[in-house]
């Protein structure tokens, strides 16, 4: 079964509340609802955020977009903040002791105890606020989702394998390979390993 995220639902919780409980707790807030970080992430969730946030940091450099990695507090209103893995943002305005609106990317890793989260609750938060484009990362499928925003809303999802590239529509179609992101073998060594194979046979 999957794990259930703790949640705090005995009152609709602001971010007046979120700012006086203790440091050492990570919660995310969507709709007044308050949900446990915890437990911490695995060391493969924090492989694939860094890998995806490492390329995007190359790859922006010296540009007008900034990426970011969590934990960074993203305020969208009173009722609704939350910390994506890896997000990019386009609007310096929107920088200053927290991220206050909506990133122009949002990737999350799924966990366990948070994929069903990313993919109802957050999905629909960042529809709502109008964020681009969302990737949600499968650790164990070694897959992505890209959700693209058109007049409003996500459609369908983009699928995505570990030897494919992905371009980021929010970003000016920046390319990102996913075989750097999952660290498996780039599509010409493995299309050049099943040749040998075949040969040998």
């Amino acid at each position: 079964m999957q794990p259930v995220p703790r949640t705090k639902t005995d009152k609709k919780y602001s971010w007046q509340d979120y700012l006086k409980w203790p440091d050492e707790e990570r919660w995310e807030v969507i709709d007044g609802i308050a949900y446990d970080m915890s437990p911490s992430p695995t060391p493969r969730h924090q492989i694939l955020a860094g890998n995806f946030y490492g390329i995007l940091r190359n790859k922006l450099h010296g540009k007008r977009c900034r990426p970011f990695v969590a934990p960074l507090d993203v305020y969208l209103d009173d009722h609704n903040f939350v910390q994506p893995d890896v997000l990019a943002i386009c609007d310096e305005v929107k920088i200053k002791d927290r991220i206050y609106g909506a990133p122009d990317m949002v990737v999350e890793v799924l966990s366990p105890s948070t994929s069903l989260k990313d993919k109802r609750e957050k999905k629909t938060l960042y529809e709502r606020f109008g964020v681009k484009e969302y990737v949600v990362i499968h650790p164990d499928e070694v897959f992505i989702e890209r959700y693209a925003l058109k007049e409003g809303r996500y459609g369908e999802p983009d699928l995505y394998g570990a030897t494919e590239v992905l371009s980021l529509h929010a970003l000016d179609e920046m390319e990102i390979p996913l075989w750097e992101v999952f660290e498996t073998e780039p599509p010409q060594e493995a299309d050049a390993q099943s040749s040998a194979e075949v040969e040998v046979k």
